[in-house]
């Protein structure tokens, strides 16, 4: 048998499976290119932009803020009792002020909200693209890029920091509230030591990373939809890789990004 050989009745060698990674990420890059390229150019779709920042920012906003306040809670919970431990429960604010700017508000909030953006995206796209909708696009002479990829892609560019700033405050806040309920800390205390700590670098930093995951997830969920092979069941497989991708991308870039404005 030849090196790298299918056997029959099995799947793609690991040879065929990263030769089709590497193919998917230069496809995607190429698409990255293209949609800026594009997007720079007129005519701009604004009503296209506006109407998706509406769909995909407002009707995620109470999921962000679930989300939030359920962060602010444990964590305020949780280092308040170490805290304790030492006799500083009273900087407690400090602790989680940082936490949540830098990491948990736009970690968390492109890990959930981003899922469901994403995976809506993907379906949306992959419907249209199984239906011939694109094709039909693309007969009558228009761009399915500039039609439906750069609103999109824009509109999570500029949801996701919003709900990253929306998710710092409602964190706060109800970290506040579980503190002075449960170890007696007053409100004019916690928010004094978290201000005294929080640098403009802190509030920032959450905010980039917050535009970077809904670049990352915008451009996910338009590949995978727009690449939709096989009809419906096409369409189930690209909303789930979009969540698997657009997570596992969404932590190696907080990396990435934490390491070059953590001194910021």
């Amino acid at each position: 048998m030849m090196p790298g050989a299918r056997i029959a009745g099995h799947g793609p060698s690991l040879k065929e499976r990263l030769r089709e990674r590497m193919e998917s990420l230069g496809a995607l890059s190429v698409m990255t290119g293209q949609v800026f390229s594009r997007a720079v150019r007129p005519p701009y779709d604004w009503a296209g932009l506006i109407f998706h920042t509406e769909s995909l920012g407002v009707r995620s906003l109470p999921i962000a803020l679930l989300t939030a306040t359920f962060a602010g809670l444990v964590i305020s919970l949780q280092f308040g009792y170490f805290l304790a431990r030492f006799g500083v429960q009273y900087t407690v604010g400090r602790v989680v002020i940082l936490t949540l700017f830098r990491e948990l508000a736009p970690v968390l909030t492109a890990l959930t909200v981003g899922a469901r953006i994403g995976s809506g995206i993907a379906a949306e796209l992959g419907s249209m693209t199984v239906t011939e909708q694109v094709d039909a696009i693309r007969a009558l002479g228009a761009d399915p890029l500039r039609k439906l990829v750069v609103p999109r892609v824009f509109a999570c560019l500029i949801v996701m920091p919003v709900l990253t700033v929306f998710s710092d405050v409602v964190g706060l806040v109800g970290g506040a509230l579980v503190v002075k309920s449960q170890y007696g800390i007053s409100l004019d205390q916690f928010f004094q030591g978290a201000l005294d700590a929080v640098l403009m670098g802190d509030f920032v930093s959450g905010v980039i990373k917050g535009a970077v995951f809904g670049l990352i997830i915008g451009l996910v969920g338009c590949f995978k939809g727009l690449a939709v092979e096989g009809g419906t069941e096409g369409v189930g497989r690209a909303t789930t890789q979009t969540v698997a991708i657009t997570s596992v991308t969404v932590c190696l870039a907080d990396f990435f990004i934490t390491k070059i404005t953590l001194y910021f």
